[in-house]
């Protein structure tokens, strides 16, 4: 088993077979990347011996919800649900180039961008779908855990030219990222930005709130397969 240091700027879990592809996972805020990495150890990498998983961990900064207290955070965020008019357009650029920076890396070791996928948690969902739907990388596909496209951010996605394959999983449950938000965004994808119905993978979980379950990690990992291949 991969050995998990307490803290890294940047977790690796390596393929067991030679490297066909990446998925790159960001957390969500105020969390660390090793909760996580215990995750995809367990419940995904297994079933994916080709593909190398990145889990970059963002800095710590000071986040408006907690008054100011510095906090793992992609971007800042005054409200749980967040506000339509927020928007941390200094931070999301920032964090946007750090995982420009990885995709790149992977590109340079010789990986088709349509072999990388993004995942996120949350904020790192936001993030993930921010980077997804901007990049001029024609990437593999994008994962939303509990996610949300902030409204800000969407006038610079209508000009990309991409059916990028999506999975979107949201509880019902949910009191911070409600699910309310979920099916806004994905009536955005679909009429705004034209992902076709056969391309975007929407699933509601009966019960859950801001977390997810064995149910969403099954469909995820399934979904994963349909896009990476095992």
């Amino acid at each position: 088993m991969t050995e998990i240091p307490d803290y890294q700027p940047l977790a690796r879990v390596p393929p067991t077979l030679e490297q066909r592809g990446t998925v790159i996972f960001l957390h969500g805020l105020g969390q660390s990347n090793v909760t996580w990495t215990h995750v995809v150890i367990e419940a995904l990498a297994p079933h994916f011996p080709h593909i190398l998983w990145l889990l970059p961990q963002s800095a710590a900064h000071p986040v408006s919800l907690n008054q100011g207290e510095r906090r793992p955070s992609w971007f800042d965020i005054g409200h749980l649900p967040p506000h339509a008019d927020e928007y941390d357009e200094i931070g999301i650029a920032e964090s946007v180039g750090v995982i420009e920076s990885l995709i790149l890396g992977q590109v340079h070791a010789g990986i088709d961008p349509r072999r990388i996928v993004l995942v996120g948690f949350s904020q790192g969902a936001a993030l993930a779908l921010i980077v997804a739907l901007t990049t001029l990388h024609e990437l593999g596909g994008v994962a939303s855990l509990s996610g949300w496209i902030p409204p800000a951010v969407r006038e610079h996605m209508i000009y990309t030219e991409q059916n990028i394959p999506v999975f979107w999983g949201h509880g019902d449950a949910d009191d911070e990222i409600p699910l309310e938000y979920g099916e806004d965004a994905v009536l955005f994808l679909r009429n705004n930005l034209h992902i076709s119905n056969s391309r975007l993978c929407f699933r509601i979980y009966q019960g859950l709130n801001h977390g997810i379950n064995d149910d969403e990690l099954n469909e995820l990992l399934l979904w994963l397969r349909d896009t990476l291949g095992r």
